[in-house]
């Protein structure tokens, strides 16, 4: 009997070649995929499958897919490996902040069809027209000696401020972030820790974690409706400021079962949760399910990476790493996060603005939802989702925007108090998304770096006594819900147990500090990068001031 097509052997520069023709090719338990079909299908969204193009998923498809679907996965396989496979670079991450050899690349806005400037061919092929993934963006390459993370500004030598100039007067050096502490490692010691770490996740699987425990959630749904009872209670009898407290406490409650929903940490059936997670977050919180997925699903896939992960770019108000000082190309945004002037006069006071920022979250996350849903962003599977969550939206701004803040309060001062306390009691819950990453390393030290080592470099824990879990939700487990994104929240505490054992066994730090330390963390981190941006600042007003540039002394 002759073999199968599927069990075709392929060598790397076979795999290479398709990746540079620009195919999908994931590579699952050593079998190749080829998901090109499947990008604009997929319910996380293509970019999840983009940033693994080239690399060996297997450790993240199983965190995120049961065994049913992985099984599913191989209708698109198209040959086997013989051997290991040593990840590449995915072609959606060799834009304009990380190019092939000694080129860099420019958004050119001209509206002219795309040439290929550069000696690379690999680049050109990737980009090709015929070949383009809808999320990657044409470019013009440009050969030029600066830095491989170069941005648009750093090309515009016209104009003054943005050219790198060397002074006689020493200023403070700009340096990046702290890097992790873990010490360098070998292929074998990886490979050791990787196998390790599915050994854990089979053990966690034998003690019934992955299992949910409904009734946790009977007690939640419980606390809710005492919480927006008390909050109708105080709004009939005129209590508006104090019904806003609740209101703004019934949100902050409910967002983390519709995290459970949207990971599929409930019942772990796709349609089920999704439903659970679409009806709580547009209907009850008028957020979108489909916005969340899209850009949650890619910071756990390249967590606190400056280029990728829009859990971290949030110019021009904040920047955690000096990466966001060169104006990097966001591959989620498919657009330039420029380091503009706003930026560079506000950056340098963010560990100030940190708190106050975080108190107006909610309203950009309205903004985003509302922009996924009526510009269509959504995957073409499954499509009365996005019609469902547009009902959603209209279900919560009739609730929420008629009955209570026009019908139900008397006078526009009372109204506009009602959303800003509201939307402000909220503010601890946008610390805790932004609590575990903020300070941790934004800088990769191999692409191929394990999952789990990738998720414990990144992120930190909160420790907190067990009666408080309710009040975390579970997100005090970041760490935890990283490495095990769909277990059930209630059993991450004992998860976490598991790990603490694990970590000193394998030789790596799993960082977990108290709630205050964790806060004054993130404030050295943004005090940190905030000093370097005003320096860097000031170095740019002394050359001006100074007018060396002029006169050829910076040459």
């Amino acid at each position: 009997m002759a073999p199968s097509k599927r069990d075709t052997v392929l060598c790397p520069v076979e795999i290479n070649q398709l990746i540079d023709d620009g195919h999908a090719i994931v590579i699952l338990d050593r079998k190749v995929l080829k998901l090109d079909s499947w990008l604009q299908y997929h319910p996380g969204g293509d970019k999840c499958i983009l940033h693994m193009v080239g690399r060996d998923a297997s450790d993240e498809i199983v965190a995120f897919h049961p065994a049913d679907v992985r099984k599913q996965m191989l209708r698109y396989q198209i040959g086997v490996l013989a051997k290991r496979w040593e990840n590449v670079l995915p072609p959606l991450q060799r834009g304009p902040n990380q190019p092939v050899e000694e080129t860099i690349e420019i958004e050119i806005d001209d509206g002219s069809e795309t040439e290929s400037l550069s000696s690379s061919t690999n680049l050109s092929d990737i980009f090709d027209t015929d070949h383009l993934s809808p999320g990657l963006t044409r470019r013009r390459t440009r050969t030029g000696s600066v830095s491989s993370r170069s941005s648009v500004s750093d090309m515009e030598t016209s104009t003054p401020e943005k050219i790198d100039l060397q002074i006689d007067d020493k200023l403070p050096e700009i340096t990046s972030e702290t890097t992790d502490s873990t010490a360098p490692m070998d292929q074998e010691k990886l490979d050791e820790i990787a196998d390790s770490f599915r050994t854990l996740i089979a053990k966690l699987e034998d003690r019934g974690l992955y299992n949910c425990n409904y009734w946790a959630y009977m007690s939640d749904i419980a606390r809710l409706t005492v919480i927006f009872s008390t909050m109708l209670f105080f709004l009939h009898n005129g209590w508006y400021v104090t019904s806003s407290i609740f209101m703004g406490g019934f949100w902050h409650q409910m967002v983390f079962i519709a995290h459970d929903a949207g990971h599929k940490g409930i019942t772990h059936n796709y349609h089920i949760d999704t439903l659970i997670g679409m009806t709580i977050g547009n209907h009850l919180g008028g957020l979108s399910m489909g916005w969340w997925k899209r850009s949650h699903n890619i910071h756990h896939i390249v967590t606190n990476d400056p280029a990728h992960d829009e859990g971290i770019q949030h110019l021009p108000f904040m920047a955690v790493s000096t990466e966001f000082f060169k104006s990097l190309y966001s591959t989620y945004h498919d657009r330039v996060m420029a380091y503009n002037a706003f930026a560079q006069f506000v950056v340098p006071y963010q560990k100030y603005l940190y708190y106050p920022l975080l108190c107006f979250g909610r309203f950009n996350l309205y903004v985003l939802s509302l922009e996924f849903i009526f510009m269509d962003k959504g995957p073409k599977s499954n499509r009365w989702h996005r019609f469902y969550e547009l009902s959603g939206q209209v279900f919560f701004w009739f609730w929420f925007g008629y009955l209570i803040m026009w019908c139900s309060i008397p006078t526009w001062t009372q109204r506009i108090l009602f959303l800003m306390i509201s939307h402000m009691v909220t503010m601890p819950l946008h610390v805790q998304f932004t609590l575990s990453h903020f300070a941790m390393s934004t800088i990769t030290p191999s692409r191929n770096e394990p999952w789990a080592l990738q998720q414990l470099r990144t992120t930190m824990d909160v420790d907190c006594p067990a009666w408080l879990d309710w009040m975390h939700g579970g997100l005090q487990f970041q760490t935890i819900h990283h490495l095990f994104p769909t277990m059930p929240r209630h059993n991450l505490r004992q998860a976490s147990e598991e790990v603490k054992v694990w970590s000193k066994e394998v030789g790596v730090k799993y960082e977990v500090y108290g709630f205050v330390e964790c806060n004054g963390k993130v404030l050295s981190r943004l005090e940190e990068v905030g000093r370097q941006a005003r320096y860097m600042r000031e170095c740019q007003e002394r050359v001006l001031n100074d007018g060396d540039f002029l006169r050829g002394h910076w040459e």
